[in-house]
């Protein structure tokens, strides 16, 4: 007999998930200088701790689209996604009205729950295309 255990999380709500970029651009203060980027990663955690579990904040070493440092994502909740919302990338989020903007989003809902701002629109950026496995080729057999 088999007994299946099943993690607690595994089918948790998650609430809406602010993914940040801390890679080799994001978060770099020799690319862009000007901005605070120990502060702003700060003050998304402060908003989900305030957010009492509405909000979450992860970081990431490189979601990809570097020229367009700093890049935040913002992924819906559960519910929202059960409902087809998806992801929403966010590119050049570098000053204190970026972030305001994508932390008052994100707290009232974020993708599929609220509209989008349309001041946030101008920050949104396409998610980088996936990459083909790294044995992808050696798959393929040569035909003759």
């Amino acid at each position: 007999m088999v007994t299946w255990i099943r993690p607690l999380g595994a089918h948790a709500e998650r609430p809406c998930t602010l993914v940040v970029c801390r890679g080799c651009c994001c978060g770099d203060p020799r690319k862009n200088p000007g901005s605070d980027h120990a502060g702003q990663l700060a003050r998304l955690r402060e908003a989900a701790d305030a957010s009492e579990g509405r909000l979450a904040v992860r970081t990431s070493d490189c979601l990809g689209p570097c020229a367009q440092a700093n890049v935040i994502v913002v992924q819906p909740t559960t519910e929202a996604r059960r409902r087809g919302a998806r992801a929403v990338w966010f590119g050049w989020a570098l000053d204190d009205t970026a972030t305001d903007e994508i932390i008052a989003w994100a707290a009232s809902g974020g993708p599929g729950s609220t509209p989008l701002p349309a001041t946030l629109d101008l920050h949104r950026i396409d998610p980088p295309a996936p990459k083909p496995p790294a044995d992808a080729g050696r798959r393929r057999g040569r035909r003759r």
